[in-house]
């Protein structure tokens, strides 16, 4: 996460600087190069912090070509120059603007001035939950009809295969077995309940020496069409570390912006656990199996799905430890 300050006078930029002694981030001034709407059009990206010295009209111009919705768009907050409140008006729940807000308010004595319904009147923020559990929000459509509830007093049903520490927000209900309007899960989901995704998998992958990117695709995508895993559940791949530089693997990795972990032949040998055998591929790489394996070591937890084989590519999926906990909103 990036933060970028942008001032329009002398005073905003002192403010600027201030700021961002405390933060870190790049303090820029208008015009000196790049006018507003050029540096916007550079800053604004998912994952950024952009924050105006001056007004919010100013901002709201400058970042208005570029909004897309609330699941890419980066925060946005506006201060004024007088140093006096600190205002989060893009993506407060998930791009942390909020949070931002009241970090910042905090160093230079200003009132961060909050004005999401959920913030405003105390209400459990489903989205803002999620990401701090490390959740991918899915059916992100499903959010207002979920917040327009609780806001309204009713009841929003909960259903998760894990335990979630501590005492459920005021009307969160929690089900084994029926309907629910929130699913936590790993895998797909119907459209019409928000789908809370927990990004604890780790696949694992074995495959032909030069096996061809578009070929490995469509195993992959056999794989989780067949399974109905969630591509937004993976932080990682792994595999043995003679696939470190294999070109369909790493291709894959890279488009899904997922780390590739690898091992060697001994270090899968030595993970404990019942795994499929093949002496073929104890013959070539110097262990039974390595999908199964991999995914075990990697994620430090059990095997989700079992090894399947198509096309010269082998798959499995292990998942991590995962505790979710209300306890944040305390």
């Amino acid at each position: 996460m990036s933060l970028y300050y942008l001032a329009f006078t002398e005073k905003g930029t002192n403010l600027a600087r201030a700021m961002a002694r405390h933060t870190g981030g790049e303090v820029f001034r208008s015009g000196k190069p790049l006018t507003a709407a050029q540096w916007t059009d550079r800053h604004f990206q998912k994952g950024n912090v952009l924050v105006f010295i001056g007004a919010c009209g100013i901002a709201v111009r400058s970042i208005a070509p570029y909004i897309k919705d609330k699941t890419s768009d980066p925060a946005v907050l506006v201060a004024d120059e007088a140093g006096q409140y600190v205002i989060p008006i893009l993506s407060g729940h998930l791009g942390c603007a909020n949070d931002w807000a009241r970090i910042l308010a905090e160093k230079i004595g200003a009132v961060p001035v909050l004005t999401t319904a959920t913030d405003v009147r105390g209400v459990f923020a489903v989205d803002e939950w999620a990401k701090r559990q490390n959740m991918a929000l899915c059916h992100k459509q499903n959010i207002v009809t979920c917040s327009s509830r609780l806001l309204a007093g009713k009841e929003v049903v909960f259903s998760s295969p894990w335990e979630i520490k501590g005492t459920p927000p005021a009307n969160i209900m929690l089900t084994q077995n029926g309907q629910a309007q929130v699913v936590v899960s790993v895998f797909r989901q119907p459209e019409n309940v928000l789908h809370l995704v927990p990004r604890i998998v780790v696949l694992g992958v074995g495959c032909r020496r030069g096996v061809s990117t578009e070929q490995f695709s469509e195993q992959m995508d056999r794989f989780f069409n067949k399974t109905g895993l969630c591509m937004e559940s993976l932080c990682a791949v792994a595999s043995i570390d003679i696939k470190k530089d294999e070109p369909a693997l790493t291709e894959f990795c890279s488009r899904n912006s997922l780390p590739l972990l690898t091992y060697s032949a001994q270090e899968l040998a030595a993970v404990e656990g019942t795994f499929s055998a093949s002496e073929f591929v104890q013959k070539t790489v110097g262990v039974e199996n390595v999908c199964e394996r991999a995914a075990c070591l990697g994620a430090k937890g059990t095997i989700l799905l079992s090894k399947q084989a198509s096309g010269g590519v082998t798959v499995a999926a292990a998942q991590k430890e995962f505790t979710p906990d209300w306890s944040w909103t305390d």
